[in-house]
């Protein structure tokens, strides 16, 4: 990650275009928008590769930390907008005469940032701790999950609530005061993004190495086992929970500048259970398996929604299907077991 955030700025823009080793802009917004995906999956192996919780309701806290960030991204358009006024073009469509109470500090960066971490992380915290005390998990746990986001994208959709209904956010036009769509602005949001995904994955790894790692891997293998021993499970989880939440909300932020959009599609349980087929595909519990598993699997989604559209879902419930049966620690598991094994011999 360190060699890409430092090569890629002169790729793009210091080799000429012509040159064979010119980075395009379509390879940055491609590659920035993977590295997002590829933190959301490193949440998800926190939670289900150490922890043995699968959520399919990622999705939501992607999307929440992206339109905490496309409000703010909506108020710096300022009168730039189709009908020239302060609010926000789809509010003035609708004849909305202020904003609402839930905008209140949208124009300020320091409160967005607030905002992205916290939203996600509050509505982690308040539905795990009831899940949590309640010791739902397994399957029931993964469908709670799903409704959960399922009933929130429903929300989303509707015009009243002031998220832009359907069409959610977009035409945006600056970010801190430079605009969205300079090429420094994107490669230093590409760059961003990059240093954000190793910080996690570092993070991670101390997390996971750490005494509180060892009983979320406890958790995961023998739960009855680690309450006879005087730990409260409920706790660990509820925390780890919580902190992929705030990580998915994280990436939604920064996903929606780079992508330059925002609407209730990316709370669609499809989403969710990508993430989970990300982390299925690199390896669980292996931390760097789920971020080549994003790229490995939105890599094939790029490339064959371009070639074969119609054949991409196909290709993706086969993938699953195939990681499950014969790769059931993934790609980076099967290359550890070759690596072990040689080693022996």
């Amino acid at each position: 990650m360190i060699a890409v955030c430092a090569v890629a700025p002169v790729l793009n823009l210091v080799v000429p275009a012509g040159s064979v080793f010119h980075m395009s802009d379509y390879a940055v917004a491609l590659i920035g928008k993977i590295m997002c995906y590829a933190i959301c999956a490193l949440a998800m192996d926190l939670i289900w590769g150490y922890t043995g919780i699968l959520s399919l309701g990622h999705g939501l806290f992607f999307a929440l930390g992206g339109y905490a960030m496309g409000m703010y991204l909506m108020r710096q358009i300022g009168r730039e907008g189709h009908y020239k006024s302060e609010l926000p073009d789809f509010m003035v469509f609708l004849d909305w005469k202020t904003l609402p109470w839930h905008w209140t500090f949208s124009d300020s960066f320091l409160a967005t940032a607030i905002y992205i971490v916290a939203v996600p992380g509050l509505l982690a915290f308040v539905f795990g701790f009831f899940a949590f005390r309640s010791r739902i998990k397994g399957v029931y746990f993964s469908i709670i999950t799903q409704a959960l986001t399922y009933a929130a994208m429903l929300l989303f959709f509707r015009n009243e609530t002031g998220f832009g209904g359907n069409n959610g956010f977009t035409d945006f036009k600056r970010i801190l005061g430079f605009p969205v769509a300079s090429e420094h602005t994107r490669m230093a949001l590409f760059v961003a993004t990059g240093v954000v995904l190793l910080g996690f994955l570092l993070l991670s790894r101390w997390l996971v190495a750490s005494k509180f790692g060892r009983v979320l891997q406890a958790i995961r293998d023998a739960e009855s086992r680690v309450m006879f021993c005087g730990y409260n499970p409920a706790g660990y989880k509820l925390a780890i929970w919580t902190l992929s939440a705030m990580m998915c909300g994280v990436a939604g932020a920064l996903y929606v500048p780079q992508v330059g959009i925002i609407n209730p599609s990316e709370m669609s349980p499809a989403q969710s259970i990508e993430i989970a087929v990300w982390a299925a595909v690199g390896g669980r519990a292996t931390l760097v398996g789920p971020i080549v598993g994003a790229f490995l699997v939105n890599g094939a989604k790029s490339w064959l929604t371009v070639t074969a559209p119609e054949f991409w879902l196909y290709f993706l419930g086969a993938l699953f299907i195939a990681v499950t049966l014969f790769l059931p620690n993934g790609v980076v598991g099967l290359f550890r077991s070759r690596a072990r094994k040689e080693g022996k011999a």
